[in-house]
């Protein structure tokens, strides 16, 4: 079978990690490309669940002080100590 090129943009750190990834399996980025299209080609479907929903706000604000190490509580002595925590 004929053989085509396809071309794909994505950020440069996507594509080292997801290149890193394919290596540490075996395989090449081409390769793995390729199952994807067999994949959707033959169930008609994307092989993983897309979703829209996102974190409300009170979820991306506590996901971002997290992140900045701020708000974090813990670690607790107790499952009483938690929940009072969590109930504050």
């Amino acid at each position: 079978m004929a053989q085509t090129n396809v071309n794909i943009r994505m950020d440069e750190n996507t594509k080292k990690a997801f290149d890193a990834f394919c290596s540490e399996i075996g395989l090449s980025v081409s390769s793995v490309f390729n199952m994807f299209a067999k994949t959707v080609v033959r169930e008609q479907r994307i092989p993983f669940e897309i979703s829209t929903e996102v974190p409300n706000s009170v979820t991306t604000a506590a996901i971002e002080a997290a992140e900045k190490g701020k708000d974090i509580y813990g670690p607790f002595d107790s499952v009483e100590a938690l929940m009072e925590a969590l109930n504050a």
